[in-house]
């Protein structure tokens, strides 16, 4: 068969990766995709939001299967679009994707379902806001309602810090926001854990930490992702237990019970404490980079589970994966996530080795008369499994200190915790 991927980043390429392994693949295509995913299938350059255009590049391609990487398209209701037009498109429906979409609805779904999440009150009005933030303890987590490319949340240390997030959400810093979401700071370590599901039944698809700051020791402005390992050491036996009683399955009937039923990836963003998760946030796709870890330690046919939830035998699939941990090292553009250059000349990728083991996955590139240029703030994801992290880090700094790339930049310590 033919199957399309939507997107055009690393998490993208990790897909096509996975997927150009099936035996049930004809021929893959990734739109618009970037000059890493044009050596493995063949990109179309179009804009995927353009959705009648993009449904006639289908049909003259004999594309059966649509797999929507990014969320801004789920938002939009690519999903609900193609199905009208009989391409099955694996993703949450625009209705299900408010779980992302909006952070106000997700906190709701956790309020009416007895989800544990962060205590949190939702504004509109700037006046009402403030006054919160006044009568509220110290360190608040502000967020924006609406998607903000992961820039949407800030840590707050004081009322003064959070008045001003708070107005620059409210004056419409995000065009994606009427709403400010306040919530309390949650303590413990962050964790990233997935599932595939069908509306009703899942599976467990991975787990992952990410690595948002764009300093080491996990300091400076958020980002969207520097880096990630898998699996996630602290989601034991006992704690993913928890999160799928407590969490996953709530959410699921929740979203049946009002008539909103999810297909797709469900990510969930955790916080554990004492081994007890909360829910900080769902996203409703693989994570990026956490998606370049999961692909690399993947055994499972990929495209197998995908068809599994079209043809309703999900519960018939079991999913392997390679012992061996996984890292990726995302190399962005000196200056990101504030002002960088794009255009550079990146060099020296012909010289590394990519295999099942290591691969450079390419995130913000595109090509230029037979050269590699940077189009984005994270631009390469150096991605590699070992024996161990220590040993699969190495690998990914091997493989980006043979770049010649003049604004290189990467952290230094991804899984610090860890490893250390």
């Amino acid at each position: 068969m033919n199957v399309a991927v939507i997107g055009s980043g690393g998490r993208e390429h990790a897909l096509c990766f996975k997927l150009s392994m099936s035996k049930k693949l004809n021929r893959l295509f990734c739109i618009p995709g970037n000059a890493g995913t044009s050596k493995i299938c063949t990109n179309i350059d179009i804009d995927y939001l353009d959705f009648d255009l993009l449904h006639s590049n289908l049909i003259k391609n004999n594309i059966s299967l649509v797999i929507v990487g990014p969320e801004i398209p789920l938002v939009a209701g690519i999903v609900d679009y193609l199905s009208s037009k009989n391409i099955f498109a694996f993703g949450p429906s625009k209705k299900a994707s408010q779980l992302e979409g909006s952070k106000a609805f997700m906190k709701k779904v956790c309020r009416d379902f007895n989800i544990p999440t962060a205590n949190f009150e939702e504004f509109e009005n700037f006046e009402n806001a403030k006054n919160f933030i006044f009568k509220s303890k110290h360190p608040l987590v502000i967020k924006s309602d609406g998607l903000a490319a992961g820039k949407g949340v800030t840590i707050s240390q004081t009322i003064d810090e959070s008045i001003k997030a708070s107005k620059e959400i409210l004056e419409g810093k995000f065009k994606t926001s009427k709403k400010v979401v306040i919530e309390e700071f949650l303590e413990g370590e962050e964790a990233s854990y997935f599932i595939i599901t069908d509306g009703k039944n899942y599976l467990p698809i991975g787990t992952a930490q990410d690595h948002k700051r764009i300093g080491e020791n996990d300091t400076g402005p958020n980002t969207g992702g520097m880096g990630a390992y898998s699996p996630s050491l602290l989601i034991t036996e006992e704690v993913q237990d928890k999160i799928n009683k407590k969490i996953i399955e709530p959410t699921l009937d929740g979203l049946n019970k009002i008539n909103c039923s999810f297909i797709g990836i469900l990510y969930a963003g955790l916080m554990i404490k004492n081994n007890e998760p909360k829910l900080i946030e769902y996203n409703i796709r693989f994570g990026d980079p956490e998606c370049q870890v999961l692909m690399m330690r993947l055994e499972t046919d990929l495209l197998d589970l995908i068809l599994s939830i079209r043809d309703g035998n999900l519960l018939n699939q079991k999913i392997k994966w390679k012992k061996q941990p996984s890292i990726t090292v995302v190399a962005a553009a000196r200056g990101y996530p504030g002002e960088y250059k794009t255009k550079t000349i990146i060099k020296n990728l012909e010289k590394i080795n990519n295999d099942n083991n290591q691969q450079m996955f390419h995130a913000g590139t595109i090509k230029a008369n037979e050269k590699v240029l940077s189009n984005g703030g994270r631009v390469l994801n150096a991605t590699a499994t070992a024996a161990d992290l220590m040993q699969a880090r190495n690998k990914a700094h091997e493989m980006l200190n043979c770049l010649e790339w003049e604004d290189l930049y990467f952290r230094k310590d991804i899984g610090w915790r860890v490893i250390k």
